[in-house]
């Protein structure tokens, strides 16, 4: 008899409770659950984080975020707490979701950050050696086209970090390391910045004349870009000589591939040497 009534009274204050939700729906949706989730979406910590990180994808996350909330509160506002509740849940799940997403882009801004001004250090420590250099030799004064170039890639850079683009900046300044790294070998008449160097084996002689063709064309896109834009002439005469050096490249990353590094190491200077004519064919002088 008293647990028939134990009942009774539960399922009676349930339907209470929805009679009063129902009638009253805007009450069912200003709970305290509602207005926490929404505190997290618009004003908490996360929510700054995400606004401050500009993340697009963080962005996103919360502004769907944001629309599960509204279906949320729609869904208690008309009564049906169950969907209502659930989709609170979700709403909260995707607003940290989107959080994680803006920390982590704050992790790699900070890293991008690093990055930029270590290559900064690498260039002006170059740019240092350079005019140094220069004052030695006692041509400080007649400049030449690969340091002008580095000085305006490195103002360029600094505009782009200023901006906030830290990866376009990042690249700008590689361009410009190169850039500098040649101007010291064109002020020192090409002479080699190190000592002579002697590699333990064939093959590793072999990697670093992959390396060097590399940077040399690097420096093609550094130094030539803005020229053979303007002119289809040069254009067509440097693709000459740049073809000629990837099939000569190919053919020294075959005679590696087959062990013969001793030939290899020849063909890969040769190839190299094809994009300094290249580069030369511009007008602008380079060692090598």
């Amino acid at each position: 008899m008293h647990r028939t009534l134990l009942i009774t009274m539960i399922l009676t204050l349930g339907s209470v409770n929805q009679v009063v939700a129902q009638a009253n729906p805007q009450g069912a949706a200003n709970n305290d659950r509602v207005q926490s989730v929404g505190r997290l979406i618009e004003t908490s910590k996360a929510a700054k984080q995400i606004e401050a990180s500009a993340n697009p994808q963080a962005m996103a996350k919360r502004d769907e975020a944001r629309a599960l909330y509204r279906q949320a509160v729609d869904a208690l506002n008309a009564g049906d707490l169950n969907s209502g509740n659930e989709l609170l849940t979700k709403s909260s799940r995707t607003m940290f979701e989107a959080a994680r997403m803006a920390g982590k882009e704050g992790v790699l801004e900070k890293k991008r950050e690093r990055d930029y001004l270590t290559r900064l250090e690498s260039v002006t420590a170059l740019t240092d050696t350079y005019t140094r250099i220069s004052q030695e030799k006692g041509t400080a004064s007649e400049g030449g086209d690969l340091r002008e170039i580095v000085d305006a890639k490195i103002v360029q850079a600094q505009s782009l970090r200023d901006a906030k683009k830290l990866v376009e900046a990042r690249k700008v300044l590689d361009e410009a390391y190169v850039a500098a790294k040649m101007a010291i070998e064109q002020i020192r008449g090409g002479e080699t910045l190190v000592r002579t160097l002697h590699f333990e084996t064939k093959e590793d002689e072999y990697h670093y004349e992959v390396d060097r063709n590399d940077t040399h064309r690097m420096l093609v896109d550094v130094l030539l870009q803005e020229k053979i834009q303007a002119n289809a002439s040069l254009k067509s005469i440097v693709e000459k000589f740049m073809d000629q050096a990837a099939k000569t490249r190919a053919t020294a990353e075959q005679q590696a591939a087959s062990g013969d590094y001793e030939t290899a190491v020849e063909t890969m200077e040769r190839a190299t040497k094809e994009i300094v004519r290249a580069i030369r064919s511009a007008g602008i002088y380079i060692p090598g």
